[in-house]
């Protein structure tokens, strides 16, 4: 009996989790799929720069785990751009530790997005709905 897979931390969902190739038909019956774990591989190694040692360490699998996910998000998004077909983004085996993107903050503490690593809306020093005097 095959192992269990273990569920990988994810900080986030994508903000839009389909693409695909400007004037196309929108009834295109081929796509590429990708998890969400795969874009967080591509989010982690590609768009934050973390090697993927960190990258294994933020997702809480093994290195060599985080190589496979990400050498098979690399092939969708290839194939996705050469062969012209939409990337979808959904499924996988993952845990949302991060909650929506607007989340404020990762329940986990550990979320390089809510450290400051990502440019995003400044922080307001009144809470909504009062008054600064």
């Amino acid at each position: 009996m095959p192992r269990p897979m273990k569920g990988r931390n994810v900080c986030c969902l994508p903000r839009n989790n389909r693409f695909g190739p400007l004037g196309q038909r929108a009834g295109m019956r081929e796509e590429v799929t990708m998890t969400v774990d795969e874009f967080e591989t591509i989010r982690l190694i590609d768009y934050r720069n973390f090697t993927q040692e960190e990258c294994a360490g933020q997702m809480g699998v093994a290195r060599t785990t985080v190589q496979a996910i990400y050498d098979q998000a690399r092939k969708k998004i290839a194939r996705a751009l050469v062969d012209c077909v939409p990337l979808t983004i959904s499924g996988g085996e993952y845990k949302l530790y991060g909650g929506s993107w607007d989340s404020e903050a990762c329940r986990r503490g550990a979320c390089n997005r809510h450290r400051g690593g990502w440019k995003e809306e400044e922080p307001q020093d009144t809470a909504p709905g009062e008054e600064e005097t």
